[in-house]
């Protein structure tokens, strides 16, 4: 049966204007939820439903492969309308197979994984349940408005170790049929099962306060996770990145560069875990020679090759018997574009070119070129920072 996952995102949102493309942990909101599903394999098609023009070229700048623009009717996308009316306009304007899996995918909750997407639909694949709903478990102890307590005896106060719990549903995303949901008008229908996600999943952005919430434990719970791959490479650009980008001559004519004494420490506390180091870059200079020597970096390709920045890395990864999957590397500009689209695991600096800052699942870091970038993202490898 086919499975499309589909995702109901406005412009006109009053809390927080445009927040679906507004920057969450470098990228826009809705971006997290559509990348996560273009990685689950029983998901055929994502469809993102939206009336603005900047929603559709933001998520059309993603290009990925399963995601197809659904231009929803305005009616649908006022402050009124429910996400069932858009669900059953969609259904029925493109006449889905009663067959076919909907899951409904909210963007406001950009913590849900691609591994919480394939665990819920192999839920709800064993045929035990017409439609699934995504909950966390709470452990708060509640209060009716009588002053009588609603989920525990106050005179035996239990231990959280020894207290079950309720279930709080997460709105994360919910799993019927096409069928089901004609039938009933409702996303939920039937025998419902519940997927049980991580406590960290519970909140949903509605507010400004739940924006910073949100984005420290992405941090803390999915973004150190994804960046401790097995990264066996380390690999980093020069202009732009070791240093400002900045051209500066003595009198004399010579050619200076700048360099962070922090990124060099990065350097050593990547090496001193084991993992290779290099530098690959346009230029050919004997400064960037005398910096990777007093570093000790395991690779230097300085110069144009045939083949660009992409051939020179395959070569390292051949020499030492690994793929791009396990390397990371850090680029600002067109010339890294290729390379930074083939790694497991790419960065950039924040003040990178925009055509690098928009690469699918690339790291906006914090700090510019010449600043600190490529400590902070040593950090993040080592230390999930």
């Amino acid at each position: 049966m086919k499975v499309i996952a589909f995702i109901p995102v406005r412009g006109g949102s009053k809390s927080i204007p445009l927040k679906n493309i507004k920057d969450f942990c470098g990228k826009p909101l809705v971006y997290w939820t559509v990348s996560a599903l273009q990685q689950t394999a029983n998901v055929n098609e994502i469809v993102v439903a939206t009336d603005s023009d900047e929603i559709e070229k933001a998520v059309s700048s993603f290009k990925l492969s399963k995601v197809k623009i659904y231009r929803r009717e305005a009616k649908n996308a006022v402050d009124t309308a429910s996400t069932e009316s858009v669900m059953l306009e969609y259904i029925e304007k493109v006449k889905l197979p009663l067959e076919t899996i909907f899951m409904l995918v909210q963007a406001t909750s950009p913590l849900t994984q691609a591994v919480h997407f394939e665990q819920g639909l192999a839920k709800y694949l064993t045929g035990d349940y017409d439609s699934i709903l995504t909950c966390v478990r709470n452990f708060r102890f509640f209060w009716n408005e009588d002053g009588t307590s609603k989920n525990y005896d106050y005179r035996n106060r239990p231990r959280r170790q020894n207290f079950k719990g309720e279930l709080m549903e997460n709105g994360a995303f919910y799993i019927n049929t096409v069928a089901n949901i004609l039938a009933s008008g409702n996303r939920l229908s039937g025998k419902i099962g519940i997927y049980e996600m991580p406590e960290y999943t519970a909140t949903e952005i509605d507010e400004p306060d739940d924006w910073a919430i949100l984005e420290n434990l992405m941090h803390r719970h999915v973004l150190s996770t994804q960046s401790k791959k097995n990264i066996k490479l380390f690999l980093t650009d020069v202009d732009g990145v070791l240093t400002d980008a900045g051209m500066y001559y003595a009198e004399n004519g010579d050619e200076l560069k700048k360099f962070n004494t922090r990124d060099g420490m990065g350097f050593q506390l990547l090496m001193k875990a084991g993992i290779k180091t290099g530098i690959i870059t346009s230029e050919n200079t004997k400064i960037v020679e005398n910096r990777a020597r007093k570093l000790k970096l395991d690779y230097l390709y300085q110069g144009k090759r045939e083949g660009g920045k992409l051939a020179s890395a395959i070569e390292i990864c051949n020499k030492e018997g690994i793929s791009l999957d396990e390397v990371a590397y850090i680029g600002d500009d067109i010339n890294c574009f290729d390379l930074l689209s083939s790694v497991g695991f790419p960065a950039c600096p924040c003040d990178a070119l925009d055509k690098i800052k928009a690469i699918p699942n690339i790291l906006i870091l914090n700090n510019k070129g010449g600043d600190g970038a490529v400590r902070e993202l040593a950090d993040k490898i080592l230390f999930g920072l």
